[in-house]
């Protein structure tokens, strides 16, 4: 799930609040750009710390903390913590990093102060009982994939400085993080175009219907379902009957679904897709491909109305089947939910560690939005603009899920907001769904229940009284 985050970048009015994530190089461009002088970042950072540190302490008279002080800057944060520290009568002790025992005696605190972002070699960081505070990132994680180098430490928080890393979100670095904070220092994070999306973030981008809407003006079309795989069609509709598509027509040319919620209209279409121009125009989205199969014939007619349509279509599943890398059609509006091994059949190669870097690279070169599924999900558009995703769990890797997820997208996508933000609050708000639902046995169909209510909370709908438990058909 998310891990909780606080942030003292942002104005608390102000309603877009896309968390900046900035990767390693990035930031180093922003430090040596900044009008202040290494010093003084230092001073700040070390302020920082010393503030986290007191709050985590409750209190600083007798107080006892160790620092694990490294040669670069995350020591020198380290030390001018230690002095405001003890300045505050906290009794301080500094332990050089590369001298520590295999275990630290027990403190009130250690603060982890030893290595940043930028390290390379295995660090085995000693045993400790004692509340650990991390500065920049857990010393021992990979500032860039968040993969453990030698034996991390395990922070309760990490303080960071104006932008999350790569290392806070993904791999072990997500769990090691702990607790995320992230202190204004004064670096200017404006040029960043990689974020983490938030309540917020979703409720600004996904537009309520106004009180004039009538149904054609949000409505989408699923073509999805195969013999055997009826299930997937059912829970893409329903999702985007819950996520508020106002109209939704539905097509399976290879098998008749009888069972698909009443309120989504049954259309026969032909294995090749060959659908008039006149009745694609009426829509505002597609989502095709959720249990789709990959009959040949089907593929091809999948390729042929891509390029025909002229509104979003999100391609799920077996749909991204019909393509390669090189002949995605452009100047059109597509976007793609991959898995890794579907994400491998695109590019011919899986993601690597570096998945930010991969999916950008996968959007330059199929020029669509590209949504790469995953404990973390990752969506970047083709100008590299990318947004990062950490609201689910394990319990969203279920039979369907990625279903839903079609499903809910392809209401985003009719009820008028932008690619890139309706790829990237469906895989939020999908994460979202599992605050209602128990810690275990969830199942896809579960996700569909709680979906109205979850986007009342979030702010993107209002609460009517309409209940999630109502007939899915």
């Amino acid at each position: 799930m998310q891990q909780w985050l606080h942030c003292e970048l942002y104005d608390c009015e102000s309603s877009f609040v896309l968390i900046p994530i900035a990767d390693i190089e990035e930031m180093r461009e922003i430090d040596r750009s900044s009008p202040f002088s290494t010093e003084v970042l230092i001073e700040k950072a070390g302020a920082a710390v010393a503030r986290a540190a007191l709050r985590e302490l409750g209190g600083a008279y007798g107080r006892r903390v160790i620092v694990v002080i490294g040669k670069g800057s995350n020591g020198e944060d380290g030390r001018v913590a230690a002095k405001r520290l003890e300045r505050r009568g906290v009794r301080v002790q500094l332990i050089d990093a590369d001298e520590t025992p295999k275990e630290l005696p027990d403190v009130d605190l250690v603060i982890d102060a030893a290595y940043g972002t930028g390290l390379k070699r295995p660090y085995e960081a000693p045993i400790t009982n004692s509340i650990v505070l991390s500065v920049d990132i857990p010393s021992g994680v990979d500032g860039s994939t968040g993969c453990s180098i030698g034996k991390p430490f395990k922070a309760k928080k990490t303080l960071t400085f104006n932008a999350l890393k790569p290392g806070h979100i993904f791999s072990d670095g997500a769990c090691l993080s702990g607790e995320l904070e992230i202190a204004d220092i004064g670096l200017d994070t404006s040029s960043l175009s990689c974020g983490l999306v938030t309540d917020a973030d979703v409720s600004s981008w996904i537009s309520s219907r106004l009180n004039e809407s009538h149904k054609w003006k949000s409505a989408c079309w699923v073509i999805a379902g195969s013999k055997g795989m009826e299930g997937a069609a059912r829970l893409t509709v329903s999702a985007a009957q819950r996520a508020g598509a106002g109209y939704i027509r539905f097509s399976s040319p290879e098998v008749e679904i009888s069972e698909v919620a009443l309120e989504a209209v049954s259309f026969p279409v032909q294995t090749d897709l060959s659908i008039d121009e006149n009745e694609i125009d009426r829509f505002k989205s597609f989502v095709i491909g959720p249990g789709l199969g990959r009959n040949p014939e089907l593929l091809d007619g999948i390729k042929d109305l891509v390029k025909r349509l002229r509104c979003p279509v999100v391609l799920d599943g077996d749909a991204l089947y019909a393509f390669n890398k090189d002949d995605f059609p452009k100047k059109t509006q597509i976007i793609l939910t991959p898995h890794e091994g579907e994400f491998e059949k695109i590019m011919g190669e899986k993601p690597t560690l570096d998945r930010i870097t991969s999916v950008k690279k996968c959007a330059e070169k199929t020029g669509s939005i590209v949504l790469l599924k995953g404990p973390t999900t990752v969506v970047s558009d083709p100008e590299g603009k990318t947004r990062i995703i950490n609201s689910g769990d394990q319990r969203l890797a279920t039979a369907g899920s990625g279903d839903v997820l079609a499903g809910i997208i392809g209401a985003f996508l009719a009820r008028g907001s932008g690619l890139l933000e309706a790829a990237a609050s469906g895989a939020h708000v999908h994460g979202q769904l599992l605050n209602r639902l128990p810690s275990t046995g969830v199942v896809a169909n579960d996700l569909v229940s709680c979906l109205i209510k979850t986007l009342v909370d979030i702010g993107v709908d209002e609460d009517f009284g309409v209940s999630d438990e109502t007939d899915l058909g």
